[in-house]
């Protein structure tokens, strides 16, 4: 049966690296050749442990990929923008209805250059995870992510956006307050801006909740990410009636970042480093970011419309055209 939570699929991770933090701990108490062998034993788990994870890894299939992105030890936004940058300044409210957890962001430096940063974020308890609604925003939080962006194009700051969302929220106060449109409105600002745009899925790239802030000029993928129009559970119950088949589901919709990339839907997949995909250590996000320095954007080009072109010519070269006769022959 295959596993339902990451935990359940990294248990024996989970425990490696607990035992590891045990003999860490005794270490500090020994002394003498005692703690050179007990040094010496961490050191061969370590090694252990390090290829346990690269086999592991290396292995994964679509659903075990749904499981990585989904990992509660994941990096989220906020890991990324205090590892990546500096001088941000967190902006909230959408000046229309109110504040939404589920996105953050606001103005920062990369590299000493002024950019616009946000980006879904997910909490890591209980309390986290209501106050961030479980990385699902609501039409406030669209439309905050319009503000940010309106703010970037008047100053000409190129704009950065982390995705990482199952799906935008799905509740009937959002469907009350527009959520759709939202979401609309805030593609239609990302193809309107005059400033380059790099979007970076970090984890999920669920549906339109996705899609609401990557209309990027380019889109970049972490290795065990996934893109996807629904999530595996929810076209398991609308195709088999049954949720239960999720991994089916997840092998079906192409989800994976290999898809994407093969698809056309993301211009590069950045693979993750040997610690796995589930570290959240500075050193680790940052060599993240130095992959892919020619496409970072630290300023804007001397042909506004330059990059506003680009970015509407890459979406509408996506998809596969028919023939005159292709309905015929269906």
């Amino acid at each position: 049966m295959a596993a339902k939570t990451w935990k359940e699929w990294e248990k024996p991770l989970i425990e490696l690296e607990a035992g590891l933090a045990k003999l860490k701990q005794q270490v500090e108490a020994l002394a003498g050749p005692q703690r050179v062998a007990l040094e010496e034993k961490i050191e061969d788990l370590e090694r252990r442990r390090d290829n346990y994870i690269n086999v592991m890894y290396s292995r994964l299939g679509p659903w075990e990929k749904v499981l990585v992105a989904r990992a509660e030890k994941r990096p989220y936004t906020l890991d990324y923008i205090n590892a990546l940058f500096t001088d941000f300044v967190e902006l909230e409210g959408d000046r229309r209805f109110g504040a939404d957890k589920a996105i953050v962001g606001g103005p920062a430096r990369f590299e000493g250059r002024p950019v616009m940063v946000l980006g879904h974020q997910k909490g890591r308890n209980i309390q986290e995870r209501a106050l961030r609604n479980f990385g699902m925003a609501k039409p406030e939080g669209y439309r905050k992510a319009i503000r940010l962006m309106d703010m970037a194009d008047r100053f000409r700051m190129p704009v950065v956006t982390f995705v990482d969302t199952p799906a935008a929220d799905p509740g009937v106060e959002s469907e009350s307050r527009g959520i759709s449109e939202a979401i609309a409105a805030s593609m239609l600002k990302m193809f309107e801006l005059q400033t380059p745009v790099v979007s970076v899925v970090i984890g999920e790239g669920g549906s339109g909740g996705a899609i609401g802030i990557a209309c990027a000029n380019t889109v970049l993928m972490l290795e065990h990410s996934i893109y996807s129009v629904i999530p595996p559970e929810g076209c398991a119950a609308i195709l088999w009636r049954d949720p239960e088949k999720a991994p089916q589901a997840a092998a079906a919709l192409k989800l994976t970042a290999d898809n994407a990339l093969e698809l056309g839907l993301v211009d590069k997949v950045l693979p993750n480093p040997e610690e796995g995909p589930t570290a959240i250590r500075p050193k680790r996000l940052r060599s993240c970011a130095g992959r892919f320095p020619s496409r970072w954007p630290t300023s804007c080009p001397s042909r506004p419309n330059s990059s506003r072109a680009q970015r509407y010519e890459k979406f509408r070269a996506m998809g596969r055209t028919l023939g005159p006769n292709a309905v015929a022959n269906v």
